[in-house]
């Protein structure tokens, strides 16, 4: 019985999401398809390449409200590198440039000076944001590359390139935290910063090269992004830090840190995803489908500390007589 506590509580996203394929199917003949299955997954790639390191750094006890920003940043300018240049690789590696230097600064402030994470990033959602929109005036970046701009209908059979990079990350984020000494590092920070330090792990290295793998990723989303739409307006990624922690909290990371695995956040993102293409082919408003995102975060942050209660309680009554494993170690798979 307590076994089976524990795997609905590990897995009540995924229930959540065949529940919503269930109604949805059942509204509109047409959301049960092939091609509106391929529509989803194009439309979640680019927040699953920003929510799947946003894991990592919740996992590690801390967070990065700044995600969205930095994504419309590096489209602006790998869009005005382009247009000036007429080289594509160019303006890629400007983006990531961009990601390097977000990063290492979230870091800095967070991981070595102990600054307040919600603070600092929130103050870096509005700087890069700011910096964006006086770039370009407030206007949109247009006349890319045709080489670059061919991104987006660039495929692999019936899988794009969008799709085909977030599984990718998907499988290097899953080798991470569960085959490499990275990933345990990870849980155990955001278990007990205290305790990893004094079993030799480098707490702070560990924090920053997550802040600037984090916007690094969310520098790539903004360039694919750029590429899906034949051009880079200033709020390109506006929104996106909402729904990227949406997908990592519906995806059973502990707030608190210490715990998550990759197939929760998958699951969080086929959730948020699978809602959001529902509530369109429904004909929904978009604003009704925002104020149903954040009422979603508001779900899961809820459901977060029921479910890490439970998880506690049950691996407490279960485990007081043997070796088990901690949560945090459990639920890394």
């Amino acid at each position: 019985m307590n076994r089976l506590k524990i795997t609905v509580a590990q897995n009540g996203t995924f229930i959540a999401v065949l529940a919503l394929v269930a109604f949805f199917s059942m509204m509109h003949p047409r959301f049960l398809s092939v091609g509106n299955a391929q529509t989803i997954l194009l439309q979640i790639a680019e927040l699953g390449i920003i929510a799947l390191p946003l894991a990592f750094l919740v996992m590690a006890g801390t967070l990065d409200l700044s995600v969205g920003s930095v994504a419309s940043l590096s489209a602006v300018v790998a869009g005005l590198t382009m247009v000036g240049t007429g080289n594509a690789g160019l303006g890629f590696l400007a983006a990531i440039g961009v990601g390097l230097v977000t990063g290492a600064l979230n870091g800095l402030l967070v991981a070595y000076l102990k600054l307040n994470a919600l603070v600092i990033t929130l103050g870096f959602l509005s700087v890069w944001g700011g910096l964006a929109l006086f770039l370009t005036k407030g206007a949109t970046v247009t006349g890319f590359p045709e080489n670059f701009t061919s991104l987006s209908t660039f495929a692999f059979g019936p899988v794009s390139l969008q799709v085909l990079i977030l599984a990718l990350f998907t499988a290097a984020a899953w080798y991470l935290l569960n085959r490499l000494p990275m990933g345990r590092n990870v849980l155990a920070v955001g278990g007990n910063s205290r305790a990893a330090h004094l079993m030799g792990i480098n707490v702070q290295r560990t924090q920053f090269l997550l802040f600037v793998l984090t916007s690094v990723c969310a520098a790539i989303a903004g360039v694919l992004l750029a590429a899906k739409l034949y051009s880079a307006p200033p709020t390109v990624g506006s929104g996106m830090e909402i729904q990227a922690l949406t997908v990592v909290l519906l995806g059973g990371v502990a707030l608190e840190g210490g715990a998550g695995r990759i197939s929760g956040v998958i699951a969080g993102l086929l959730f948020v995803g699978v809602l959001r293409n529902g509530l369109v082919i429904m004909g929904v408003s978009q604003f009704l489908q925002t104020i149903l995102i954040g009422a979603t975060l508001i779900v899961a942050v809820l459901l977060d500390g029921s479910v890490q209660r439970l998880l506690k309680r049950t691996w407490s009554n279960v485990g007081s007589s043997s070796a088990s494993a901690p949560p945090a170690v459990v639920s890394a798979k």
